[in-house]
């Protein structure tokens, strides 16, 4: 079974860094890995037998980068003595990247862990086998943004001191002034700021070379160290040729400045997964034998019994025990009215409560809940790159070599030509400095973060980048009928007992059949059964007959329900008109013997007949896949718009509905597959793009590539639609990105734009790529666009 976690790394400056490292941790054994630098992670998906993650790590740290654990500290109750703690430590340490520090005077236990690879619930977990228990005490989000204002505060030292510094060198600028400090200051200034605001870009340089690759800092590094050394033998020769100390200077501080506005676009791009971190609660009423006590949210466990007051947000996933109220569900399914639930019903973390009291059993937590699933997801997708993001990734591996030559030739070519080895070699440092290959690099993942944190708050979860760069580009959509076209839950319309067989009866057996099953058919059947007040006959072996129906024995007699076609039998009458109208027949029979038939009708979802015209107006053809019968198919089909109908398709026969459906089109069409049930789970991973309807079961969620949250077809619409978008802004910022490097080299090369400019137009093409990537959160869903809500 393959393992997936996004491992954090820091120390990466540039797309190049990137790519060195995905190369480096793709030689290891049993490894595949993306890395992506906009988000500073690496995307691992290991083998059974991958690498050691120490081994993992240390490649990491090798490439000249490092890999950031994580901290948290857990209160532990239950130890006595040192060998208490020793042991502690000792269980801690033997899972994969985990170290520990566990201090008995305090009863705290102190925990670097590698992220993805363990969780928290999992050291909980741990320690409680272990014979104790323990509760988080802190979590990392606070180091984990202090580590981000540390970054920010240095950065902005680091400028002020750059400006403070560099300012004196532009005296000769001021217009009218013709000021100039003497060249033995302008040389100890320029030295300050090439060898301390420089230092960051030497380390950087230094790393990426030792890793056997070149990143933005060795072309900064570089330029910037040409033009003081020249100015510095100038200067020390006493020469009266031109120094250029203001450039190297110049470009060093707006560098710097760039690097500061990006990593605080960045930060806002990234802010969709910190978003759905924050909506769980801290505290968590609980119920014990003392009375309802706060304790922390994240250690609750399942079983647990707490309450929620109105206006509380829920603490973790749980079942309603007493009270009713509305639960405001949007920030996790984007549904902008509030939904009613009471006692049976489920509640999700994270959401917002009502004005009514609710008390309610804890049945998942930590990292089983649905808000940790869907914030695990969204992470994962923008850790993960496009396929274009691959092309990028290649394109600057082998940029930062491509522009050395053109510097190199610039320097010659230009003294050759023009005899002037200053101007030369100042053109030869525009060279380097304005080709940054940041703009590129960071042009398709900070809009695949947007886009997939702008999806998640609108209920719309893509599993990976691809999804989404690859839902908006569907030719043909195969479309399942219960529970993606109709509502999915159906209900019996008509009972057709055969001569000498009660309603009663009839029911009794099907619903006793049909036993626990989760098939909305036979929900429907039960809740027939219950609304009568008709107990279920008790059935012996009773068991599935994939795709066709059930069977067992009832009072030693072998009995039956499935379809006409599994039974072999011909409806007739009543029965045969309600099948003709497209309602859906049940029939049961015993010992071969018909009893009747039942006839059940699903509702078809409001929003169906509008979400089909719009999925056509954007060019995609739909097509109905459906194991229900000729007549139930074509009635929902044409009542919704669509005109190509498949029914009585066997579960195993919808992957291979998907199969032709792509041996039918063009090269390149992408196939989609929509549905929500069990059976369509083989359907949705052969689809190039599968999409699990809201309410879907666990398998459908689990293999889909788009997961959406809302109970309505018109998400499948909002996700085509961001899609779209999406890949609109990543092939705007490539345009831009590419366009700016087309431009610049050249210019610079020519001497049209000199040092500073480059540094400067260096940094702005990254803040711009960003800032355009921002200009996503402006997508809004259907439903917000129809009411104007904000999202």
């Amino acid at each position: 079974m393959k393992t997936v976690f996004a491992l954090p790394v820091e120390g990466m400056t540039c797309a190049a860094c990137a790519a060195r490292l995905e190369k480096v941790l793709n030689r290891l054994p049993g490894l595949n890995a993306q890395v992506s630098f906009a988000t500073r992670k690496a995307a691992l998906t290991l083998d059974p037998d991958h690498a050691p993650l120490k081994e993992i790590t240390e490649a990491v740290e090798r490439a000249g980068f490092s890999v950031m654990p994580e901290h948290i500290t857990l209160a532990i109750e239950g130890m006595t003595c040192a060998s208490c703690s020793a042991r502690i430590t000792k269980v801690l340490e033997r899972q994969d990247g985990v170290s520990a520090s566990v201090n008995l005077a305090n009863g705290k236990a102190e925990i670097d862990f590698i992220p993805g690879a363990v969780t928290v619930n999992d050291l909980i977990g741990i320690i409680t086998k272990a014979g104790f228990s323990a509760t988080v005490a802190g979590t990392d989000d606070t180091a984990r943004k202090a580590r981000r204002q540390q970054e920010k505060r240095r950065l902005q030292l680091e400028l002020a001191a750059g400006i403070l510094l560099t300012a004196p060198l532009l005296l000769e600028m001021v217009g009218g002034m013709h000021l100039m400090l003497p060249r033995w200051i302008q040389l100890v200034l320029a030295t300050l700021v090439q060898f301390g605001l420089g230092a960051k870009f030497y380390r950087g340089a230094w790393v990426a070379l030792r890793g056997g690759g070149a990143n933005m800092d060795v072309l900064v590094a570089l330029g910037t160290t040409v033009a003081w050394f020249a100015s510095a033998v100038i200067t020390v020769s006493g020469l009266p040729e031109q120094v250029w100390f203001e450039s190297g200077a110049t470009v060093l501080t707006l560098v710097t400045a760039g690097r500061l506005m990006e990593t605080g676009a960045r930060n806002r791009a990234a802010a969709g997964v910190e978003r759905l971190a924050r909506l769980q609660p801290v505290t968590a009423h609980v119920e014990t034998s003392d009375g309802v006590q706060d304790r922390p949210a994240a250690s609750l466990t399942t079983g647990d019994v707490f309450v929620i007051r109105p206006g509380e947000a829920v603490p973790t996933d749980g079942l309603i025990l007493s009270g009713e109220s509305s639960l405001d569900e949007a920030m996790l399914t984007g549904e902008s009215m509030p939904v009613g639930r009471g006692p049976g019903d489920p509640v999700r973390g994270g959401t917002i409560n009502g004005a009514g009291v609710l008390r309610v059993r804890a049945t998942a937590v930590g990292a089983d809940t649905a808000l940790a699933r869907i914030t695990r997801m969204v992470d994962e997708a923008e850790g993960s790159k496009a396929p274009i993001e691959r092309l990028v990734d290649r394109v600057s591996g082998i940029f930062v070599p491509v522009i050395l030559v053109i510097a190199l030739l610039t320097l010659g070519g230009g003294w050759l030509v023009t005899g002037s080895f200053d101007r030369s070699l100042i053109n030869t440092v525009a060279v380097l400095v304005v080709a940054c290959p940041c703009a590129l690099g960071l042009a398709t993942p900070t809009a695949i973060m947007v886009g997939a944190g702008r999806g998640a708050a609108a209920g719309l979860l893509f599993r990976s980048a691809e999804a989404l760069e690859q839902t908006g580009r569907i030719g043909v959509l195969l479309m399942d009928k219960t529970g993606t076209l109709t509502e999915g839950r159906p209900q019996v319309s008509g009972i057709f007992p055969q001569d000498g067989v009660t309603e009663t009866e009839l029911l009794a057996l099907a619903a006793g059949l049909e036993g626990d099953s989760a098939h909305p058919l036979a929900r429907a059947v039960r809740e027939a059964a219950a609304t009568r007040q008709i107990a279920p006959d008790v059935i012996d072996g009773n068991r599935a007959v994939t795709g066709h129906g059930l069977e067992g024995v009832h009072e030693g007699a072998g009995v039956r329900l499935g379809s006409a076609r599994f039974l072999g039998k011909t409806p007739s009458g009543d029965a045969g008109n309600a099948m003709s109208s497209g309602e859906t027949l049940i029939g049961v029979e015993k010992d071969t013997a018909l009893l009747g038939w039942l006839a059940v009708a699903d509702t078809i979802r409001p929003d169906a007949v509008q979400a089909v015209a719009l999925l056509k107006h954007y060019g995609i053809r739909p097509v109905m896949v459906t194991g229900d019968t000729q007549a139930a198919a074509l009635r929902v089909a044409e009542a919704v718009g669509i005109s190509e109908v498949q029914a009585e398709v066997l579960p195993g026969d919808k992957a291979d509905a998907v199969k032709k459906a792509r041996a039918g089109v063009t090269s390149g069409t992408l196939i989609g597959m929509a549905g929500d049930g069990i059976n369509d789970a083989p359907a949705l991973a052969s689809a190039d793009v599968g999409i699990a309807m809201g309410g879907g079961t666990d398998v459908a969620l689990e293999t889909a590539d788009v997961v959406l949250m809302r109970s309505r077809l018109l998400a499948l619409v909002d996700a085509v639609s961001l899609s779209r978008a999406t890949s609109r802004k990543i092939r705007q910022n490539l345009f831009f990105a590419c366009i700016y490097n087309a431009l610049g080299v050249p210019l610079a090369a020519f001497g049209v734009l000199p040092p500073m400019l480059s540094g400067a137009a260096m940094a702005m093409s990254s803040v711009s790529v960003v800032a355009s990537a921002l200009l996503l959160n402006r997508w809004k869903p259907l439903s917000a666009r129809n009411t104007g809500r904000s999202e």
